[in-house]
């Protein structure tokens, strides 16, 4: 897959994982994001957690070689981290008209061999379609030109207000139809 052609993927989108799809999802969240030093490390302290949370959705986009890309979330609670800290960074009436029983886009990851031919757009498509909540928020840069950001606004979202940590927003988006 080059940047010129269309994408040529397969999404699938499931409820539920097993250890398998732990193991195939990986090394291409390692190749995109690198934040933890191997897998073991990653699935007991975020990957596990998050899977078992309620309305968790994984999408996967493979190509004819394998996995290329991923989006997940699941519906932000009271109690959960970053549903508490968003709540402190937020403006309150931001916080209290987005936060809980919300649909929370955790991540989103395109191996660089496929990224610039729509395949995190398609994900983010497949992974939102139909979803019961009607407020979605996820977190990204403060830098408005950069891709995963242009994509986000692309599609519908806007920033709500600052982010956790420095260099971070907080963009929402209502469902619509």
């Amino acid at each position: 897959m080059t940047r010129d052609d269309p994408p040529t993927v397969h999404v699938r989108v499931d409820h539920a994982v097993t250890a398998k799809d732990s193991t195939e999802l990986w090394p291409v969240y390692a190749a995109v994001f690198g934040d933890w030093p191997d897998a073991d490390a990653w699935r007991e302290a975020v990957w596990e957690r998050h899977c078992a949370r309620e309305g968790f959705r994984l999408a996967r986009a493979h190509d004819t070689d394998g996995l290329v890309g991923f989006a997940y979330g699941y519906t932000g609670q009271a109690g959960q981290w970053w549903t508490d800290r968003a709540r402190e960074v937020l403006e309150a009436d931001v916080a209290a008209a987005w936060l809980g029983g919300h649909f929370e886009l955790v991540s989103i990851g395109v191996l660089d061999r496929a990224r610039g031919a729509g395949v995190g757009r398609l994900l983010m498509r497949h992974l939102v379609a139909g979803l019961p909540q009607d407020r979605w928020l996820l977190m990204t840069t403060v830098d408005a030109s950069d891709p995963a950001r242009r994509l986000y606004a692309s599609e519908g979202w806007r920033v709500v207000g600052p982010g956790i940590g420095e260099g971070r927003v907080i963009m929402a988006r209502r469902r619509t139809g």
